[in-house]
């Protein structure tokens, strides 16, 4: 799959660093909103291995509250700039406004990550097909409502990525993420961890977001800072599933675990 300059291998696992370049966002809120912390971070983060940048612009955590698509333009497509300037690491921008996406893949990201799979705003999948860039397709809803989260969650997730197809997105453009700690309680996201190989089946490449997520802290009682060593078994368990993605904040430590596999299954 071809994301920016780079060829990336659906049959590996890669690590996709999250840049929240927001005050609010629940593990580093406030932590890189001016250029020179944004970048430095940027810097570590290809220095320890990521492989592409997830910029975000407004908190998703739950109970966030919605900014405008300026304010999220002013703050996401500056770093997007500076970012792609300096470094050779693929962008993506996290955002569910098509005007943002298409501002941002001006500015150089070549991904849109959309929490609600394309379905919140009527222009996103346009804007993806147009400017032919991937897009990742996460599962969401209004409601924790499933008769079997797992079986209504793959439906679900197959309708999404059938409104893309409709929309002239091609196949070979489409990443699903499962999307945990969407509209999912404790309960459904350990599910669907215990069942992630069944997501391939959809027949997508697919991306998994854990990272120091609340289902972990409300599994083992524990604090966002708190979170790291069980946000690292479910990398390794993304790995083992054939995840293509994992969306993380501490890349080091994951890009690690991701290399160990690697060189066992090379055996």
């Amino acid at each position: 799959m071809i994301i920016g300059n780079r060829d990336f291998d659906v049959n590996k696992t890669h690590v996709m660093g999250i840049l929240n370049v927001t005050p609010d966002s629940f593990s580093d809120g406030g932590r890189f909103v001016t250029m020179d912390t944004l970048l430095a971070h940027a810097e570590d983060m290809v220095k320890q291995g990521v492989d592409i940048i997830d910029v975000g612009g407004e908190s998703t955590r739950p109970g966030y509250t919605m900014i405008s698509s300026e304010e999220e333009i002013s703050r996401v497509v500056p770093a997007i700039e500076a970012i792609k300037s300096r470094f050779d690491v693929p962008i993506s921008v996290d955002t569910y406004k098509a005007d943002v996406a298409e501002a941002a893949i001006c500015a150089g990201a070549a991904m849109v990550n959309d929490i609600w799979g394309l379905m919140y705003d009527p222009k996103m999948a346009s804007v993806v097909q147009r400017y032919d860039v991937t897009c990742v397709i996460t599962h969401n809803k209004k409601k924790t409502e499933y008769s079997n989260v797992i079986i209504d969650a793959k439906n679900e997730l197959e309708a999404m990525a059938d409104n893309a197809l409709r929309a002239n997105i091609a196949k070979d453009k489409i990443i699903l993420d499962v999307g945990l700690g969407f509209a999912k309680t404790t309960e459904h996201n350990l599910s669907i961890m215990k069942h992630l190989r069944e997501f391939r089946e959809l027949g997508y490449p697919v991306l998994l977001g854990a990272s120091k997520k609340s289902f972990i802290g409300n599994s083992l009682d524990l604090p966002v800072d708190q979170r790291t060593e069980a946000t690292l078994l479910t990398t390794a368990m993304a790995c083992q599933a054939g995840c293509m993605f994992v969306r993380v904040h501490d890349v080091k430590e994951n890009r690690r675990v991701i290399d160990m596999y690697d060189k066992i299954m090379e055996v």
